[in-house]
């Protein structure tokens, strides 16, 4: 009779103990995250598995190429890991071209200068350039830019940056996802006033932009809405916010324009289909970021790879997949050049090249 009094205290005071570990320890503030209905979400076709035939660049030398990006000259550049902006060049040579002490390197685009623009999550928007390395934006309107993310250059030489989150960080990213409110923003730099100013402000995980072929309009992904929001800056909705495409199959993380005017996404599964309870359970949501290690359980990123075609009006046209991350996982870019879709991920030591010809056969 003891020992079971004993075993209940004991048992007792561990209920206690965690319950006070989660909800005075706790980095979140959690809401229910409203996913979209399976029977809403667009439905993928069957798997065609087709990102198992990529052609591996770079094996073995890039560490978690994000992004990538194309200059004037044909020169392919990706931001790694380990802090190095390495390019390739026409002849199939790498080159490592600039190094920057940082771990979170992400987002990048080829300005018109021949500069290499990127943001990085804890300085802000760099520009890199033969000469050296600059920072363009770490603030706006006095608070710091908290994770910078992706970015695109317009004509006029403007610079349109996503960030995430203003409380959480790179590290912490899946603390956003599972605290369920809108932390990012939409920023745009003027490099002739040297000023950044916000556009959009509540935006849910900020990530990928892209601008129209006649930059009416820019697109920024929403990754836990599992949406892309399309805001006007020309004509009679200039300033105006709209949905571009929702109800996703999984959450969209950068995005490109392609050469015939429509958009590739890459999809990430950052909340697998067995785990949605999740998301709708505060306890659960607590307990999980109390115990970091959880968060790895949590997200399904590493489990497959998935890119979508989607057309001006928002509609999916095509969809490469690699089902089971046999050979790609968490993609988390695609980048169209020459025929060939560019893929960068943050599992991969390579970047991804898969033939369009022979994929759309």
């Amino acid at each position: 009779m003891d020992l079971a009094v004993t075993f209940s205290s004991f048992i007792i005071a561990c209920l206690l103990a965690l319950g006070l570990q989660v909800f005075f320890f706790s980095p979140i503030s959690p809401e229910i995250l409203e996913l979209p209905p399976a029977s809403s979400r667009q439905k993928l076709p069957p798997s065609n598995a087709k990102l198992q035939e990529v052609i591996k660049l770079g094996e073995g030398f890039l560490v978690k190429p994000e992004d990538i990006c194309v200059d004037k000259n044909g020169l392919i550049y990706t931001a790694t890991r380990d802090g190095w902006i390495r390019r390739l060049h026409r002849n199939g040579t790498w080159e490592n071209w600039k190094w920057f002490q940082s771990e979170s390197l992400l987002g990048m685009t080829a300005a018109a200068d021949g500069s290499i623009i990127v943001c990085d999550c804890d300085k802000g928007l760099l520009k890199f350039t033969d000469e050296g390395i600059t920072v363009l934006a770490s603030h706006v309107d006095g608070v710091k830019i908290r994770f910078a993310d992706d970015v695109i250059e317009g004509r006029d030489g403007s610079l349109y940056l996503s960030d995430v989150s203003s409380k959480f960080g790179y590290e912490e990213w899946y603390f956003d996802v599972l605290e369920a409110k809108p932390h990012g923003r939409l920023l745009r730099y003027d490099p002739s006033a040297n000023h950044t100013s916000i556009l959009l402000h509540n935006l849910a995980f900020p990530n990928g932009v892209a601008l129209s072929p006649l930059e009416d309009f820019l697109i920024v992904c929403e990754t836990w809405k599992f949406r892309c929001l399309k805001y006007w800056l020309k004509g009679e909705n200039r300033g105006q916010t709209e949905i571009f495409i929702d109800n996703l199959p999984a959450s969209p993380d950068n995005i490109n324009l392609a050469p015939d005017g429509t958009f590739w996404i890459a999809l990430i599964q950052i909340i697998p289909p067995r785990l949605e309870f999740l998301h709708r359970s505060k306890v659960l949501k607590h307990i999980v970021a109390t115990f970091p290690w959880l968060t790895s359980l949590a997200n399904g990123a590493n489990t497959k790879a998935l890119v979508a075609n989607v057309n001006a009006q928002g509609k999916i046209i095509k969809i490469f997949d690699d089902p089971t991350g046999k050979v790609m996982a968490f993609v988390t870019s695609a980048l169209e050049f020459e025929g060939h879709l560019y893929l960068g991920s943050l599992k991969s030591d390579f970047i991804g090249k898969l033939p369009l010809e022979m994929a759309f056969a």
